[in-house]
């Protein structure tokens, strides 16, 4: 943006004076209205030559945030692939640990079988080798006489049959007092064993010609035998029956048990692991009935997902992911109202978001240094709210929580892109651009009670600098010159404010006869200190450099270069004059 001199205009060959009667005195001679005619001339010749610049600027701005847009958007898609493919990996790890869970359970609970069922054979083993081992003695036994009492056919026990026999042996074994039980372990464990063994033991695998101990005669055998089956009518085989019988009960208990403990214990992350594998909930069909469905600014693929699951469009989010990252490319999701339906598929609710012809327009751009007029009439084309409504809207600064200093919403809306729903009102349109002014006054730190001095100072910031860096230095010069004590008038001196004042946008110089006229609130060549009020909607840098003026003596500039924007900082008028000469050159040389 070009800058004008604060003290020099471009109309003028020399500096204005101070005096502002004799800048208005009529010409004395033709030469001198001659050179007047040709000032005028070259002045309009340079604002034509300005406002071709200014469409320029203007163009290059527009295509600046249309590259910009761009750029976000393709960052968005970057970080929601990203999103995607980080919550894939967690899911697959998630799949990956519960399916190992169920393998090592698996793996423990037959292994536990496995130990179990051997500690019970080696159970039954052992139970059966020490019937054996009870036996086995006086069956070694012998006469030396070559008697046959070791098998004495007397016995009860010899007249049974196999079968019986092994069984009585089992309970006769039971009546083995605790000293053969030692005699008969140690003979198990093997020789090394014996040492250990209680001194005077009998050893089962001493030679067979050592004194075995005395046999039980055959009353006391069969005595031992009634005793132990007392009370079993049925007999040994009976008995045995009984018991096999009941370790079967047994075990069915524990097997019933386990499976009680198992369903309730395991049923729910079974149930679970098995439903990851079922397809998701999803509706059939282009749904019923009508819904405007919004994706703001920012939003994502899961974000939106979720959304329309809430909103009752798709029957789950993850049917809709499901259908995003099937389609190759990835779909992109802009900003805006859609229409669509209740309950529809995730493939029918996919295709209708990427349909242009379901998106309800209702975007516009508020620019840095708008004025409210313009800004309001821009909502008003996209939205399609009358012009009248939105300004009725306005027209009440305080209700819309203004400090109290406002008489319009001037400098409160704030310069962004927004996205109304088509069922919008006046109301929320007007509040929603205020609202946006306060959280980017607040996030710059604010206070509430300097709203209002902040947000003036960097309108003005924001029609007259050229650049980032410039609007700092500019908010140095602001608060140079309303100092007295550096710059004795306090009058600010800007084309910026003449213009607001008159109404008039379409040109960047003012005449002498502007320049004079007292009755402007906002001609800071006349009226010292800020002008009543913003003179448009100022942005994040503005409003910084506001808060954060650059250090240093200046109090004038000038552009002295349009093409590349180069503006002149002087601290004396000596110095502005000097480069106000350079800016003189550059329009002879580029005229």
């Amino acid at each position: 943006m070009t800058q004008l001199p604060p003290e020099r205009r471009r109309g003028s060959d020399r500096p204005s004076p101070p005096d502002a009667a004799s800048e208005a005195r009529p010409p004395r001679s033709r030469r001198e209205l001659r050179e007047i005619q040709q000032r005028e001339a070259e002045a309009e010749r340079r604002r034509n030559a300005e406002l071709e610049e200014r469409r320029a600027e203007q163009e290059w701005r527009a295509e600046q945030e249309r590259v910009a847009k761009e750029q976000w958007r393709a960052e968005q898609e970057r970080l929601a692939e990203l999103e995607w493919r980080a919550e894939q990996e967690r899911l697959a790890e998630q799949e990956w640990r519960a399916e190992q869970e169920r393998l090592a359970e698996q793996e423990w609970r037959a292994e536990q079988e496995r130990l179990a069922e051997q500690e019970w054979r080696a159970e039954q083993q052992r139970l059966a080798y020490e019937a054996q081992a009870a036996t086995a003695h006086p069956r070694r036994s012998h006469d030396p006489e070559g008697a046959d009492d070791a098998y004495d056919r007397d016995d009860p026990y010899d007249r049974l049959d196999a079968h019986d026999r092994d069984d009585a042996l089992a309970h006769a074994g039971a009546l083995v007092d605790g000293e053969e039980r030692v005699r008969m372990t140690t003979a198990r464990r093997g020789p090394a064993a014996a040492h250990d063994a209680e001194e005077g033991a009998p050893d089962l695998f001493a030679p067979w010609d050592d004194d075995p101990p005395p046999r039980a005669s055959r009353a006391d055998r069969r005595a031992a035998a009634l005793d132990h089956g007392e009370g079993d009518q049925g007999g040994p085989g009976r008995k045995r029956g009984r018991g096999a019988i009941g370790c079967l009960v047994a075990l069915l208990v524990l097997a019933g048990i386990g499976a009680g403990a198992w369903f309730f214990v395991l049923q729910e992350p079974v149930t679970a692991f098995f439903q990851r594998f079922e397809p998701p909930a999803d509706y059939s069909g282009s749904g019923e009935g009508e819904l405007v469905f919004m994706i703001n600014e920012g939003e994502g693929g899961e974000t939106i997902a979720a959304n329309l699951e809430e909103e009752g469009v798709v029957a789950s989010a993850e049917a809709f992911t499901d259908e995003v990252t099937s389609r190759s490319p990835h779909p992109t999701f802009y900003p805006g109202a859609y229409q669509l339906a209740n309950e529809m598929s995730a493939k029918a609710a996919l295709d209708a978001l990427l349909d242009p012809a379901n998106k309800l327009e209702n975007t516009f751009v508020i620019q840095e240094g708008l004025w409210a007029r313009d800004a309001l009439a821009a909502a008003s084309s996209a939205t399609g709210i009358p012009l009248e409504d939105l300004q009725a809207a306005a027209a009440d600064p305080q209700a819309l929580g203004l400090p109290a200093e406002a008489t319009s919403v001037e400098g409160f809306l704030f310069p962004a892109t927004y996205t109304f729903p088509p069922d919008v009102t006046a109301q929320q349109v007007v509040q929603t651009l205020v609202d946006r002014s306060f959280e980017a006054l607040d996030a710059a730190g604010v206070p509430a009670e300097k709203r209002w001095e902040t947000v003036v100072i960097a309108s003005l910031i924001e029609r007259e600098a050229g650049s980032a860096d410039d609007s700092y230095k500019v908010s140095r010069v602001i608060r140079n010159r309303l100092d007295p004590n550096q710059f004795e008038s306090g009058l600010l001196q800007f084309d910026s404010t003449v213009h607001y004042g008159i109404g008039d946008d379409s040109t960047v110089e003012t005449s002498d006869a502007e320049r004079a006229d007292a009755g402007n609130a906002y001609n800071t060549y006349v009226h010292p200190g800020l002008p009543p009020g913003p003179i448009g909607n100022p942005g994040d840098v503005a409003i910084d450099a506001a808060l954060n003026p650059a250090d240093g003596p200046w109090l004038y500039f000038v552009t002295v270069n349009l093409e590349t924007g180069e503006t002149v900082f002087s601290a004396t008028l000596e110095e502005h004059e000097a480069a106000v000469e350079q800016f003189l050159q550059y329009l002879e040389e580029n005229g």
